[in-house]
């Protein structure tokens, strides 16, 4: 999308709830799940291990450049979406 059409200028302008609402539970995910390890004394790379995940993809959650999916924040976060 370009920053200029009509989505973008709308979205800017006015903001989207539902947005804010999926960034705000990525953000508590990543929040959560870096806790976790360090409480656990666990890096990103044996998570990425133990889940299947490419190593560099938990990295971008952890510091918030990936959205983590709605079945992701689920599992982290035991909430209902």
């Amino acid at each position: 999308m370009e920053k200029n059409d009509f989505a973008s200028i709308w979205l800017a302008e006015s903001g989207n709830p539902a947005i804010e609402e999926l960034t705000k539970l990525n953000l508590d995910a990543a929040s959560k799940t870096s806790k976790t390890l360090a409480d656990k004394g666990l890096s990103a790379n044996e998570l990425a291990v133990s889940i299947d995940i490419n190593p560099d993809e938990i990295k971008r959650w952890l510091i918030g450049n990936h959205s983590f999916s709605a079945k992701i924040v689920k599992e982290i976060l035991g909430v209902k979406l």
